[in-house]
C-alpha cells in the first residue's frame, strides 16, 4: 500500500490530526525563513504528540550545514529530507554520520531530472514541482523508475487517487493540497488520505 506523508505541520492540531489518520509520515520544515518554518521550540512541543505512535517524523531542511542537523535534531528525528541544493557528496556525509535514512528531493521539469534523480545516494527520492508551489509536474516524465520514491508536488484528494494509479510510488507527499489560507485543513487531510487508501 502507497504510504503517506503530510508536511508543513506548525500547530498541535495538524500533528494530531496526521497520527489520528493513521499517515505514516509527518514532516516538520526545520530550516528558517519559509512559510511553514518551525523553531526548535515547537518542533519539541509538535513531536511530542507523537508518542507512543508509529508515525515517522521527517526533519525538512534546506542547505543546512551538516553539524547543525547532527548537532541540533540527530536524536529526535527518523528520517532527514533535504530540499535545497545538497549534491551527492553532502548526501553520503550526512547518512554516513547520521545513520538515519534520507530523503533527497528533486525538482522535475525533465527527464534529465529524473536521471539525477535515480543516481543520488539517498535512501529515497522526492520528485516535486518546487517548493511549494501547489502545482503538479509532468508525470510522463516518469517511467520505469527502479527505486522507491515520494511523489510530491500539487497532490490533493481530487488527483492523488489517479497519480497513484497511474504511477505506483512508494510514497505521496502532501503540504499545500491540504491546506485551506495557509494552513492545515482537517477536513482536507482527512479526504486526502482516505483517497489515498481506498484508491
Amino acid at each position: 500500500m502507497t504510504k503517506i506523508k503530510l508536511c508543513g505541520m506548525m500547530r498541535p492540531s495538524d500533528v494530531i490530526t496526521a497520527k489520528y489518520l493513521g499517515a505514516d509520515y509527518v514532516g516538520f520544515v526545520l530550516t528558517e525563513g519559509f512559510r511553514r518554518s518551525v523553531g526548535m521550540g515547537t518542533f519539541c512541543e509538535l513531536k511530542g504528540y507523537l508518542t507512543g505512535s508509529k508515525v515517522q517524523k521527517v526533519g525538512v531542511f534546506v542547505d543546512e550545514p551538516i553539524e547543525d542537523i547532527i548537532k541540533y535534531y540527530a536524536e529526535m528525528l527518523d528520517i532527514i529530507q533535504l530540499h535545497g541544493s545538497e549534491d551527492d557528496n553532502y548526501v553520503r556525509s550526512l547518512k554516513t554520520l547520521i545513520g538515519k535514512p534520507v530523503i533527497k528531493s528533486f525538482t522535475v521539469t525533465s527527464e534529465a531530472d529524473i536521471e539525477k534523480a535515480c543516481r543520488s545516494s539517498a535512501d529515497y527520492i522526492l520528485l516535486d514541482s518546487g517548493k511549494g508551489t501547489g502545482k503538479t509536474f509532468d508525470h510522463s516524465l516518469i517511467k520505469d523508475i527502479d527505486r522507491p520514491y515520494f511523489l510530491a508536488g500539487g497532490l490533493n484528494s481530487e488527483n492523488v487517487a489517479e497519480a497513484i494509479a497511474e504511477l505506483h510510488p512508494f510514497a505521496v507527499d502532501a503540504s499545500s493540497g491540504i491546506e485551506t489560507e495557509g494552513y492545515k485543513d482537517k477536513t482536507k487531510m482527512t479526504a486526502f488520505v482516505k483517497a489515498v487508501r481506498e484508491g
